[in-house]
Order: C-alpha cells, then sequence, then structure tokens
C-alpha cells in the first residue's frame, strides 16, 4: 500500500484563508487524513499485478476452450468417417 502526502498545515492555511475557522479547518483536516490513512487505495503498480492475473486467467480459459473444441471436432470427424464407412458397406456390398 501506497502512502499519499498530505500536507495538513498547507490544507488549514488554505481553509482558513477561505473563512474557515480554525477549528473547523483542522477538523476538516484530521477527518480526510483519517479517511486517507483507513482507505486502501489501489496503486498503479496493484493495477498492473490485476492487469497480469487477468491476462494469464484469460490466457488459460482461451486454452480450455481450444482443447474442449478440438476433442469435439475430433469426436465429429471420428463419428463421420464411422456413418460414411457404415454407409459404404451399406450400399456397396
Amino acid at each position: 500500500m501506497t502512502t499519499i502526502t498530505f500536507d495538513t498545515l498547507k490544507f488549514v492555511r488554505t481553509l482558513q484563508a477561505a473563512n474557515f475557522s480554525e477549528e473547523q479547518a483542522e477538523a476538516l483536516s484530521t477527518a480526510i487524513k483519517d479517511v486517507q490513512r483507513e482507505s486502501d487505495l489501489a496503486t498503479k503498480a496493484d493495477l498492473r499485478e490485476l492487469e497480469k492475473a487477468t491476462k494469464a486467467d484469460l490466457r488459460e480459459t482461451e486454452n480450455r476452450i481450444i482443447y474442449r473444441l478440438t476433442l469435439q471436432m475430433g469426436g465429429m470427424f471420428i463419428a463421420n468417417i464411422v456413418a460414411l464407412t457404415a454407409l459404404y458397406k451399406l450400399f456397396v456390398s
């Protein structure tokens, strides 16, 4: 988890310049700092890791689909050969 720098003094001064009282500015600054500390923000590295994992999962799924389709096509090919052989023997004999 990455820490985001938050200048509370600058924030309080900015709020005071906008006519917030010192107590209001400090309370808001403290609340934002607390939320920031408790939040679990995703970093760019986290997103890259998730992207890699997702791509790997998609590749694995694609390979399983290709494997199953190959088995099905092979089964249909064999079934066609058996059917054609049976028809050939039936009509040629």
